[in-house]
């Protein structure tokens, strides 16, 4: 098939929106590194553009017409983002949908322990990773601990210039004989990704004395102790705190511009903030539509969809019923019609061509950074096993609305048949029985603590699920 690398069709002046487009984007990485990070900023968005909360307008008994804009929050992990359509909402939605977590380090509920001299915090790794991408590099610690009273502590350390960064410690290369003979599974273990915290065993003050006169040697948990003691002067907290406390160890460091062309971003959190956020941008610069417009951006997408902000949860079907019923349009009957004849992008990343390990790739449906947004008919494993396979008659609206406007897309799967595999959340939308496609951006470094992506795919993926919002008109009955 054809291939235009996207660059080769940009003017000047596409060019500086991709730029514009890149920028505001990296932004959003460094202020979203966690998923309640990135709700935050999806409700400061989200208001900037006119729309308002849904339980408040429940609440209000405010009834809903053509043109408003309401959003709900669920556990401050996910967000669902509406636009009433002129056509009645039983005609089925224009739906992008997309993740906001990311593979990472996750803190224990009893966590923190001294060993020889250092503190630490026990982890547990959250997502698929590879461990031993997470050693000997400065990392973050982002999240929140709620203490008893229901007071909110909100965590943010390694980030700015000034903090102190956290580590994982590996083993020296010249007492590394054993490890180096063991799999690139087994070379780091999951318990032994402890993160390193504090290593001095008193708070020194204005009544410290300089000298080793009668002072006496270290007793144990002495630096365990001393880091509780300065978690309560500056945190407030205690350390059964932790019990009820979500935190969580990311690289830390802002998003960069990579090459000498400054033509990709290198960044954490990737996967798959590089589709949540041209959906949500799309979503709030969409121009008025015919059929009502829906962003979801959701949780626990990286082990599995579960839980109540996971996307297998009703928290989207629930705040559907709740938009209806304030459209005066709600009926059991009307909301399975929506749902049934929606028509949906899950919008995730896929694996972009790697030339360094060709091997794992199948070349002719592979994607490749920079010649645009990537369409997967099918993700899965082992013979497209938990895979939603999208219908040709779709595709094929869907390819008529890109080459309309003059929009680069590509088709792709994940690696080699019997390689590898990987899901989304197209299957959980699809039980619906509305139409589903798997469209994202091509990404390498899937899962590392560093992903790389091209600006003019990210770029490309914002055009593209404006043009859906705005246009696609797809469904399968004709209420």
């Amino acid at each position: 098939m054809n291939r235009i690398n996207v660059w080769n069709t940009y003017d000047l002046e596409m060019q500086k929106k991709c730029d514009e487009f890149a920028a505001s984007y990296m932004d959003f990485l460094n202020s979203g590194k966690t998923e309640r990070e990135c709700v935050d900023q999806i409700v400061r968005i989200a208001e900037e553009n006119g729309y308002r909360e849904l339980n408040e307008l429940i609440t209000s008994g405010e009834k809903l017409k053509e043109g408003d804009r309401v959003y709900c929050i669920w556990m401050n992990k996910s967000a669902v983002l509406f636009r009433i359509g002129k056509l009645p909402m039983s005609s089925g939605l224009n739906i992008l949908g997309a993740h906001i977590d990311s593979p990472r380090l996750d803190v224990k509920q009893n966590p923190l322990y001294e060993d020889g001299g250092f503190a630490y915090l026990d982890t547990h790794y959250y997502g698929g990773i590879k461990k031993y991408h997470y050693v000997a590099q400065p990392l973050a610690i982002h999240g929140v601990v709620v203490k008893k009273d229901g007071e909110t502590v909100e965590f943010s350390v390694g980030e700015d210039e000034d903090d102190p960064v956290f580590f994982v410690s590996d083993i020296l290369i010249h007492l590394s004989q054993e490890q180096m003979k063991k799999t690139a599974a087994e070379v780091v273990t999951g318990e032994n990704l402890d993160l390193t915290i504090a290593s001095s065993p008193v708070r020194i003050t204005a009544d410290s004395k300089a000298g080793s006169r009668d002072k006496k040697a270290s007793e144990a948990d002495d630096v365990k102790k001393a880091v509780l003691q300065l978690l309560l002067e500056q945190y407030g907290i205690e350390e059964e705190d932790f019990e009820s406390a979500e935190l969580e160890i990311v690289p830390a460091g802002k998003a960069r511009e990579a090459g000498f062309d400054r033509s990709m971003i290198l960044a954490y959190g990737q996967d798959d903030r590089v589709c949540a956020y041209p959906s949500l941008m799309a979503m709030v610069d969409a121009e008025a539509p015919e059929r009502t417009t829906c962003c979801l951006l959701v949780d626990k997408e990286e082990i599995g969809s579960v839980g109540a902000t996971g996307m297998q949860s009703h928290f989207f079907e629930n705040a559907l019923a709740e938009v209806m019923n304030l459209t005066g349009g709600y009926s059991e009957l009307e909301l399975r019609r929506a749902l049934s004849n929606s028509c949906m992008l899950s919008s995730d990343v896929s694996a972009a061509y790697d030339p360094l390990y060709a091997s794992c790739f199948e070349k002719k449906n592979a994607a490749f950074m920079g010649e645009g947004m990537v369409f997967n008919k099918f993700t899965g494993a082992r013979g497209k096993s938990g895979s939603n396979d999208s219908n040709a008659e779709y595709i094929a609206h869907l390819r008529k609305l890109y080459s309309e406007a003059d929009i680069r897309t590509q088709t792709a799967e994940l690696g080699k048949v019997d390689v590898g595999g990987g899901g989304t959340i197209a299957y959980i939308l699809a039980l619906y029985g509305m139409n589903v496609i798997d469209s994202g951006v091509a990404v390498l470094n899937m899962h590392a603590p560093y992903e790389a992506a091209s600006k003019a795919d990210i770029y490309e993926a914002y055009r593209a699920y404006r043009v859906f919002l705005e246009k696609a008109d797809f469904c399968n009955i004709k209420v």
